[in-house]
This record gives structure tokens, sequence and C-alpha cells, in this order.
């Protein structure tokens, strides 16, 4: 099956309110994510967060946006445009 890599960012203001639930949907897709970096920006209640991913165009689309659907979350992705076997 062809896969590709991406990026998917978020943007979660107010996160106390959101992160579990940004968390458990992160799980669910532990199978296509190889590494992720947070950056807590507490004083403006503000957290950043990248997570690298190599998985099908739907399990990246579904992904983003489960994500995508939180309240106080904005997510981008990008997508390579080449396919990989994996």
């Amino acid at each position: 099956m062809k896969k590709r890599i991406a990026v998917i960012s978020s943007i979660l203001e107010n996160p106390e309110k959101i992160q579990h639930e940004f968390n458990r949907i992160v799980s669910n897709y532990k199978d296509i994510i190889k590494g992720r970096m947070g950056i807590p920006f507490e004083e403006e209640g503000i957290s950043v967060i990248a997570i690298t991913v190599v998985g099908t165009l739907d399990e990246i689309n579904s992904f983003t946006g489960k994500l995508g659907n939180l309240n106080n979350c904005v997510v981008k992705t990008s997508i390579s445009k080449k396919e990989i076997e994996a």
C-alpha cells in the first residue's frame, strides 16, 4: 500500500481543557506516528505540537480531521507528494 510522510501541526488554545482528549486521539493513531514534539507556552495558555506520521492518505486525513474537530485546536497538515512503500 502506498503511504506518505506528513507533519501534523496543532495549536492548542487553553490546552488544559482539551489536552486529555487530544492525547486520547493521538494514542489511537500510534501505529502511524514516528515522532512528536510539543512546546508549552504556559504564560500565553497555548501548546504547540508537531507530529510526524507515515500513513495512507485516508489514515492521515482521518487523524487530522479528528484533531481538527476539537474546540480550541487549530490543525494544519503538510503531506509529501512522494509516495513510499512501507
